[in-house]
């Protein structure tokens, strides 16, 4: 981790790397106070992520499913934005369509208090 300049990411080729990667989360930009990525759900799967030690924010790029967040479930589509506070439970779920979401942890994920 460090701290970071100024960078310009194109998102279609973040995409793209992500697909590549075979992994539902890729992690295009990571400094002292935030990290970027990208994550993806194919419709009608599982979200296996759990409760994250950081601050976290979901912008929705493409499709459409909720989300819960503690006991609260929520409409998600293109332009949807989520903030979810450190520790607390969240999933997506009933993805009926294939979710791709830009995702901003603040601080860095894996760097938050435990």
């Amino acid at each position: 981790m460090k701290d970071c300049t100024s960078a310009l990411f194109e998102m279609s080729g973040v995409l793209e790397r992500r697909q590549e990667s075979g992994e539902l989360y890729l992690e295009f930009l990571n400094c002292s106070t935030m990290s970027v990525g990208v994550y993806a759900l194919a419709a009608g799967s599982t979200d296996p992520q759990q409760p994250h030690t950081e601050d976290e924010i979901y912008y929705i790029l493409d499709g459409r499913g909720q989300i819960r967040v503690g006991d609260d479930d929520l409409d998600v589509k293109p332009g949807s934005v989520i903030f979810v506070a450190a520790g607390q439970d969240h999933r997506f779920h009933t993805i009926t369509e294939d979710l791709r979401l830009l995702v901003v942890f603040a601080p860095a994920r894996g760097t938050g208090a435990k």
